[in-house]
């Protein structure tokens, strides 16, 4: 039996930021050193005491690493002897990273529905950026070379930089956009997306009989956010073609509420400052004042007897983008959107 090479575990093989519990991070190492030969049949890996001293981590996470891989096949023990490989021809798990610019109860719909689609046999790193360009290309500089696929939702604050130039570094045959295309991506990737103008213009059109109530209709959109320009080209064609007036918000502490006016709002916290200020009011929503709300959750079916929703599928989302990966494709998929009308407007 060969000697344990307890050098090939390097200090920092552990990624305390990861969403990949430490003790799948020791399994995919190995796995991944077995696949490129640097770990052979036959080999003898480090003690467990030996091993978590290493590269700093608990005794209980090597347990648990290695008690994972002899279920699987991979390794075996001896009394006396220690842990040591066993098979080399295993299939090794789909392993994935998905960058998420901000997490939400409508992120959490995607995340979901995507790690259920994909069944066993897969590992997800998941890492949030919180729209700062700057975080996402340091978090992805140093990600290049460990994934079989890469899954990004690209909504950045900062409007100078560089997305495409970053995100072209990444081979394309690996490669998932979600949500929002992006200008400047070359070659043949898979992407399922929204089609932010069209898609809010015709939910409008489908709420045409309860906005003929209002003559003017308010699109609430953050002056220094990331939502892609083309809802407010959609929203202003709907209401030209429809006759409405129409104003963009960007302050909702100090516009005016006036009877006869509806909201349609992006943001959760606008959405709680537009509904408190109604009621201050005193005016009856769904009568003397509307709302709609962008991106459907769970909770929005129920309070306030209901809040209308223009919304993408996003279970249908994460759905799409595990089949692109399972199916090894790279169509552009249009992601479904709906109005869900309620009490509110």
């Amino acid at each position: 039996m060969k000697a344990s090479y307890l050098s090939i575990f390097k200090p920092n093989l552990v990624d305390n930021y990861s969403g990949t519990p430490k003790y799948l991070q020791v399994v995919n190492f190995v796995l991944d050193a077995v696949e490129a030969g640097r770990i052979t049949k036959g080999q003898l890996l480090p003690s467990i005491n030996e091993l978590c001293f290493r590269i700093d981590v608990s005794k209980h996470t090597v347990e648990k690493a290695y008690g994972e891989m002899k279920k699987m096949g991979v390794l075996a023990s001896h009394p006396g002897k220690g842990y040591f490989i066993v098979k080399d021809d295993f299939l090794k798990p789909l392993k994935i990273v998905l960058f998420f610019n901000k997490l939400s109860a409508h992120k959490k719909i995607i995340y979901d529905s995507f790690i259920k689609e994909l069944g066993q046999n897969v590992v997800v790193d998941f890492f949030i950026y919180n729209n700062d360009y700057s975080l996402f290309k340091s978090i992805l500089s140093t990600k290049l070379e460990s994934y079989s696929h890469y899954v990004i939702i690209p909504h950045f604050l900062d409007k100078f930089n560089n997305t495409s130039e970053i995100i072209n570094s990444i081979p394309k045959n690996k490669l998932i956009i979600l949500d929002k295309l992006i200008a400047g991506i070359d070659g043949e990737y898979g992407a399922v997306y929204e089609n932010f103008e069209r898609d809010i213009y015709c939910a409008l059109e489908k709420a045409i009989e309860p906005l003929k109530k209002y003559h003017t209709l308010n699109l609430v959109f953050p002056k220094d956010g990331y939502f892609p320009k083309e809802i407010t080209r959609g929203f202003f064609r709907f209401c030209q073609d429809h006759s409405f007036n129409s104003n963009l918000l960007n302050d909702t502490e100090s516009e005016p509420i006036r009877q006869g006016e509806a909201f349609i709002i992006l943001m959760e916290d606008d959405l709680v400052k537009i509904v408190e200020r109604i009621m201050e009011k005193g005016f009856k929503l769904g009568a003397d004042a509307g709302i709609i709300s962008y991106n459907e959750t769970p909770i929005k079916k129920l309070i306030l007897n209901g809040i209308t929703t223009v919304s993408t599928d996003f279970s249908q989302m994460g759905i799409s983008a595990a089949r692109l990966i399972l199916n090894n494709s790279t169509e552009h998929i249009e992601n479904p959107f709906y109005l869900n009308l309620r009490s509110s407007l």
